[in-house]
């Protein structure tokens, strides 16, 4: 008999000061009803403990919900975190409002995917699976 696959983890987090957690919410639920398990740290999370609660929750995905323009920071850091901690396996994709002009920039230092206000949970639910479909 075939060993049961794992879920996939999802850790989801609010860095900075962004108040604003009904995206991340409704994506996170979306997450869970898809199969996956999910982690919601709350708000106001600093990088290091958003990294750090991944790592101790053996996440397989960060996914960031950022609404205060401070994307490219935030993001630069967490990615230096995981890099530092030797989490090579974690994806981060982020979610917001992110100006279109960044978007290269933050698959440049390594986020897997950028999701605009108003993507569809499906397309993201369909992105995080794909990531960690298994070679055949």
């Amino acid at each position: 008999m075939g060993e049961t696959p794992r879920r996939i983890r999802v850790l989801m987090a609010k860095p900075g000061l962004d108040g604003h957690d009904r995206g991340a919410k409704v994506v996170a639920r979306a997450l869970r009803d898809a199969g996956m398990e999910v982690i919601y740290t709350g708000l106001r999370q600093s990088p290091e403990q958003i990294v750090a609660a991944a790592e101790q929750e053996d996440a397989d995905v960060i996914g960031l919900s950022i609404l205060s323009g401070a994307h490219l920071a935030i993001c630069r850091r967490v990615l230096e975190l995981v890099s530092e901690r030797g989490l090579d396996d974690v994806r981060v994709f982020v979610g917001g409002i992110i100006p279109s002009q960044d978007i290269p920039e933050l698959k440049e230092l390594g986020v897997a995917e950028v999701f605009l206000p108003g993507a569809s949970t499906r397309d993201v639910i369909r992105v995080v699976e794909t990531a960690f479909e298994a070679p055949v």
